[in-house]
């Protein structure tokens, strides 16, 4: 039996593991674990236009003085992934000088909601890890 291009896509959607060594998931699921990728896309979601009609598009010069610690390196290479992976857009603008922003995709918004959960969730519990590392360090 034949099946088609997206019939093959809808059953190879069922097979992914990121379990698996092979599997693209866990090559996707080792990109979004990234520290940069999940303080970017927090970034990028987190600053409203002011009508409120979503996040607003950020020139990288915003993001790089919003994610204190990011090497120029690093903030490219991090935007190039998510723009290859649909998750960031890119506008240049012919502006003088050019004028490039970032913003997220409808899968980059999705995404932000999973990873901004653990962002969240570092920060409500630092003092808490915290304390547990201190009583682990004196115990020993």
């Amino acid at each position: 039996m034949t099946s088609t291009a997206s019939q093959r896509r809808e059953q190879a959607k069922v097979a992914y593991d990121a379990s698996l060594a092979a599997c693209p998931s866990r090559q996707l699921l080792d990109r979004i674990a990234d520290k940069w990728v999940t303080l970017v896309l927090c970034a990028l979601a987190g600053t409203h236009a002011p009508d409120d009609d979503g996040p607003r598009p950020l020139r990288y010069s915003e993001l790089a003085r919003q994610l204190a610690g990011v090497s120029q390196k690093m903030l490219t290479q991090t935007l190039r992934t998510l723009e290859r992976d649909g998750l960031v857009t890119r506008t240049v603008t012919p502006t003088v000088p050019v004028t490039v922003t970032y913003a997220l995709t409808d899968l980059g918004l999705s995404l932000h909601q999973a990873v901004g959960t653990l962002k969240v969730w570092a920060e409500t519990h630092m003092d808490d890890v915290l304390a547990s590392r201190a009583a682990h360090d004196h115990a020993d």
